[in-house]
């Protein structure tokens, strides 16, 4: 069975820090591609920041370049993002997503995301 757990969201003033956790389960981790998506009230889910399988390279939304750090540990099925100076139109619902593809077909995964408000 496959499952995605994302964890660490929370409440932070402006400037502050999180840090959010993915940890994957049932299905081909070290291979697949996995990002962080968002989704803010009233807008369309998008893409926050993403990481390949191997060799890690990065993508990040402009948004958040220079704040946001996206990081895996394939031996541990995980996945970080460590979010700094957080500002309130950061807000959100943040979802872990993992994308395996191979032989021409695309599985993709997700998790039940996790709520992260910044306020002052």
């Amino acid at each position: 069975q496959v499952r995605l757990v994302d964890s660490g969201g929370g409440l932070v003033q402006p400037g502050g820090s999180l840090r959010l956790s993915c940890i994957g389960s049932g299905f081909a981790f070290s291979f697949s591609t996995m990002s962080w998506y968002r989704r803010a009230p009233g807008k369309e889910r998008e893409l926050v920041a993403s990481i390949s399988s191997s060799p890690d390279s990065t993508v990040y939304a402009d948004s958040v370049k220079g704040r946001f750090t996206i990081s895996r540990d394939n031996g541990e099925n995980s996945m970080y993002l460590q979010m700094n100076d957080l500002k309130p139109e950061d807000t959100a619902v943040y979802i872990c997503n993992a994308v395996r593809s191979r032989f021409g077909r695309r599985d993709d995964y997700w998790g039940q995301g996790t709520q992260v408000g910044v306020t002052p």
